[in-house]
């Protein structure tokens, strides 16, 4: 948001202004410096309020999508997070066939070519309805901001369906299918990595933002309190909070985790000039690179002889690990620091149904003893 603050406030404190440019009746390009105010808060929503005013000046009806998109982007970078502004840059691409489309005429044979524009995308029905519930997310900013009216085209749009479409599977190794995976993993760093990912259910912006002071060896627990997101990088990165307030969490570790952690520790005291409990856990005085983990996880499956899994399908791994060994769905939730318990129980019934079965043939058994 192009929101600054100056160095010279004025005589009652006010210091913060917007500068902006904008289109007038005849559509020259011109800028805007605003007066001075108290708050952040009050430059943006003055902001806002001017482009309203310049638009309606301008004329609202030539406004396109295009156009309508980058108002509600920049609108929404001051109030969600940086992932969430990741996710709208990658899926405002999917809008283009749209972009010379004024909203006055948007209709519903509009919206039926586009959709059938994503539906030769090869993507999946729930990327394909997260983009459709981004394209809503537009026309109410529109509605709300500046009083266009779609009610009458909701009616007719739908979401995305495709009953043949097969679930994905979901990948995740046994315990003796991950110990095999570790065993030909010599670097301790790699090896705290590999087992915080399984043992903790981390995910991988998580386990990248953890930092020494994270760790408490005297209560041996590891705290989750901030990730570094998957854009950032070795030279620019920042850490943001984790992806939902109960993702905030403290687990547990296991002896061995422990154990590694305390070699890991000192081995980084010894190499890492300066080292401090701000150094990172798997990387040093900044996070590891995106790929590091990715890389290296794949060299090690195929030594190992074990299936390919992606990094997240650790997480799994871990979640598959709780409910074989008897943790309740409320658990597993809180452990894996889900929003909602209904998430849990949506992404791992089925493994719930299996241990159903087997609690079934136990029953069996023992009736047959």
């Amino acid at each position: 948001m192009p929101v600054y603050k100056d160095e010279n406030p004025t005589k009652d404190g006010r210091q913060w202004f917007f500068r902006t440019r904008y289109k007038d009746l005849d559509g020259t390009k011109k800028q805007y410096h605003s007066k001075k105010y108290a708050t952040r808060r009050e430059a943006l929503d003055a902001e806002a309020e001017f482009k309203i005013k310049a638009l309606e000046e301008a004329n609202v009806s030539t406004v396109t999508f295009k156009q309508m998109i980058e108002l509600f982007i920049e609108q929404r970078s001051s109030i969600v997070k940086e992932t969430t502004m990741y996710n709208y840059h990658n899926k405002r691409r999917f809008l283009e066939p749209l972009y010379n489309i004024r909203l006055t005429n948007f209709n519903i044979e509009t919206y039926e070519r586009w959709r059938q524009y994503i539906n030769r995308c090869n993507i999946s029905t729930r990327y394909k309805n997260d983009i459709y519930k981004f394209l809503k997310s537009i026309l109410n900013y529109a509605t709300d901001w500046y009083g266009f009216n779609f009610v009458h085209i909701y009616r007719k749009m739908q979401n995305f369906n495709n009953p043949n479409e097969m679930p994905k599977e979901m990948l995740f190794f046994t315990y003796d299918e991950f110990q095999q995976f570790l065993s030909v993993e010599e670097d301790i760093k790699f090896r705290c990595g590999f087992q915080l990912l399984y043992y903790c259910g981390l995910r991988i912006g998580e386990l990248k933002g953890l930092t020494w002071k994270d760790i408490d060896f005297e209560n041996k627990t590891v705290s989750i309190n901030k990730q570094i997101t998957k854009q950032s990088s070795r030279e620019n990165w920042r850490f943001v909070p984790p992806k939902t307030k109960k993702s905030n969490r403290v687990l547990p570790l296991t002896k061995v985790l422990l154990n590694d952690l305390k070699t890991l520790k000192e081995s980084d005291k010894e190499i890492l000039f300066g080292f401090n409990d701000k150094f990172f856990v798997v990387g040093d005085i900044a996070p590891a690179s995106n790929n590091r983990f990715s890389d290296r996880k794949n060299k090690n499956c195929e030594k190992a002889g074990v299936k390919q899994i992606r990094l997240h399908d650790f997480r799994h791994s871990c979640a598959s690990l709780l409910i074989y060994k008897g943790a309740s769905i409320n658990m597993v939730s809180k452990f894996l620091g889900h929003s909602k318990i209904e998430e849990t129980l949506n992404t791992y019934t089925h493994l719930y149904s299996n241990a159903l079965s087997d609690i079934t043939n136990l029953i069996d058994e023992m009736n047959e003893s």
